[in-house]
């Protein structure tokens, strides 16, 4: 049900449906309650209240190409991964049609959605690596 991070910090990840107490440690529950005690929870909250907006803004780069060089590192648990369409897209023709200078996919195994608090050494090497090689 988590990630270690660390010693003793863990962050929480969905993997089937059921309680809270399925996804998350208490302690893990107190920890984000007490950091939203402070600072809210109103960016996060943000972010979806303005969906349509994003589709607005960006409205005027749909269909452009990312023509960069680009590593995509994506957990297997990942919520958005497991959405229907996506590792269709992702691993088959329409994802190098959209990047077409994507030099790597990587799947990493057993890690959701925050795979850089999952598992911030290996991600850490994977963006050293590919910097490294310009």
């Amino acid at each position: 049900m988590q990630a270690a991070l660390g010693d003793d910090y863990y962050i929480c990840r969905f993997q089937e449906p059921g309680d809270m107490e399925d996804v998350c440690a208490q302690d893990d529950i107190n920890y984000y309650a007490s950091k939203f005690d402070i600072t809210g929870f109103t960016g996060g909250l943000n972010y979806y209240r303005s969906l349509n907006l994003n589709w607005e803004l960006t409205a005027p780069w749909t269909g452009v190409q990312v023509k960069v060089p680009v590593k995509f590192i994506v957990g297997d648990l990942d919520l958005v991964y497991n959405t229907p369409g996506a590792k269709a897209y992702i691993h088959g023709d329409g994802f190098k049609k959209d990047v077409p200078f994507l030099k790597d996919v990587v799947v990493m195994e057993g890690v959701g959605h925050f795979i850089q608090q999952e598992r911030s050494d290996e991600i850490s090497n994977h963006i050293l690596d590919f910097i490294q090689r310009f």
